[in-house]
Order: structure tokens, then sequence, then C-alpha cells
């Protein structure tokens, strides 16, 4: 089976071309957990697999590195972009993508290597309408009351942190807080993602703001752990940090991997996000 590794901000999947390699779908969580693994595998937060869709021009299936379902991935989507645009699956640099029954639609900043004008060039950078953010806590899911979850209480293993819930089609809960860099979050993230609150695990952002304009951002993804970045957790930050008054609609989310440009139009009601996409290496599994 072929692959190629992709990166968006160091958040690092392994993406299969659905449309040459078939896959059981039994098989597909127990391939995400080896091929995951940095050690015995490819190594990467997940596997995605691109795919034929008679909703939108591609579908992107995704898994955790645990083998679990993800609903969407913000940096993932951005790969799968220049991946369709890079191969020459599609020529049109505005498409749609669906995941778990979700249509997003991406525009593709496309490069021309200077001097070879017969190239049609690579995908660089895609900026996404996320789509509108999720504030109700039943939809999230979050066991809070009321009509949304701002500036919430929650006791962590003992300690009080106050959270901002966001769904940008899979669910966050937004910590602001001081010290993000100095943050063991290898110790606390697990406790938040399997808390009771959250009947469907839940994706945590701790950020400090810099300023009106940046914020400072780590996250623990539910099924993977530590990633360098995460796209959807990016823009529910940038929701949270208006919800909270703490900063403008337009924002820069500074992550471990890099950088995200993030607006909230608040008269639309869509996010929209802006960020970088590249490949690392294409590589065959022998066995699967």
């Amino acid at each position: 089976m072929k692959f190629t590794k992709m990166q968006g901000c160091g958040n690092d999947y392994i993406y299969v071309n659905g449309f040459d390699e078939h896959v059981l779908q039994e098989e597909k969580p127990k391939l995400a957990r080896r091929l995951s693994d940095r050690h015995f595998g490819v190594g990467g937060d997940g596997l995605i697999f691109i795919n034929p869709s008679k909703e939108a021009d591609f579908e992107m299936e995704m898994y955790n590195a645990d083998g679990s379902k993800a609903e969407m991935c913000g940096n993932g989507i951005r790969c799968v972009a220049k991946y369709v645009y890079d191969n020459g699956m599609t020529d049109k640099e505005r498409i749609s993508i669906v995941s778990a029954g979700q249509i997003k639609y991406l525009d593709l900043t496309v490069e021309k290597k200077a001097g070879r004008t017969q190239e049609r060039g690579e995908v660089s950078l895609v900026r996404v309408n996320m789509g509108s953010p999720v504030l109700s806590p039943a939809q999230i899911p979050v066991l809070v009351s009321g009509d949304r979850v701002v500036d919430e209480s929650i006791l962590v293993e003992g300690k009080e942190y106050r959270m901002t819930c966001v769904s940008m089609g899979n669910p966050h809960a937004v910590i602001f807080t001081k010290g993000v860099k100095e943050l063991k979050l290898e110790q606390v993230g697990p406790f938040f993602e399997n808390h009771p609150c959250f009947p469907n695990r839940i994706n945590t952002e701790f950020v400090e703001i810099i300023d009106r304009k940046t914020v400072s951002m780590r996250v623990w993804e539910r099924g993977t752990g530590e990633t360098l970045a995460c796209g959807t957790g990016a823009c529910a930050v940038a929701v949270a940090c208006v919800l909270n008054q703490l900063t403008e609609p337009s924002i820069t989310v500074k992550l471990l991997g890099g950088e995200l440009m993030i607006e909230w139009d608040r008269e639309q009601n869509l996010v929209y996000m802006t960020g970088p996409a590249a490949t690392v290496f294409e590589g065959e599994v022998k066995e699967l």
C-alpha cells in the first residue's frame, strides 16, 4: 500500500489515496494504530484516507493514532487539498471536501517554481471555511447547563480551571492560562480528555494571551495526545477569545509547529483558517 506523509504546522498524518488503495473498513482502525506508531510504524498523529465523494469533490476519512474515528482536522484537511491538487486529481483552486458528513470549502494558494513556466505549480497555503462554531452544550457535547459554556468552572484532579467550550465539528475545551510553555501537559491532558463532563471525550487547548491579535497555544488531542498543532483547536480558541473579550476576531495562533491565521466573521458567523501544508515523503507499506 502506497502512502504519503504530510504535515500542517507539524500536525503530521499518513495519507492514503482511497481511489487507488482499497482497505477493508474493519481493518482501518488497526492499520491506523500500527502505522501511526513512531517506533514500529511510519509515525504520525493519525491516518487519513482520501476517497471519492458524491457530496463534495473529495472525502477525508480520518482516524486518530489510537484507531478511533475522528470527525474533522483543520491541518489534515489542508493537506488533503494539497495532495489532490499536487497529484493532478483536480485542476480547481477552490474545492470542497467532506469529512464525517461536514462539507468544507477550501481556497488554494498555488506557487509556481521560478523559471518553469510549464509546471502547474504546487499548493503552499490553504484557506479553509471551517463553518459556524457550535456553542450549545448538548451539541458539543459537554454536560453543563445553560445556552453556552463560557468561562465555566471545571474541577480536574482537585484543581479548578475555567473553560470555554466550542465545537468546530469536533469538541474543544479552551483553558486560558499563563506559563503555557512550562505546562506539564502530559500530566493534565489525559484527565481533561477523559473527564466525565465530556461524554465523547474532549480536545483541550491551553492558551496564553500575548496581545489583542496574538495568542500562544498548546493542545492535548483526544485519541492522540499532545500534537504540534490543531487547526480546529485554533479555530475554537479564536472563538473563545472573542467570547471572553480577550482578542480581536482575527488573530494569529502560535503553535509548537508554526502559526495559523484565524478569523471569526461575526456577521456571517463563519470561521476561516489559513495555514501551510507540506509533503514530507512518500513510501510503501509491504505488509498490511
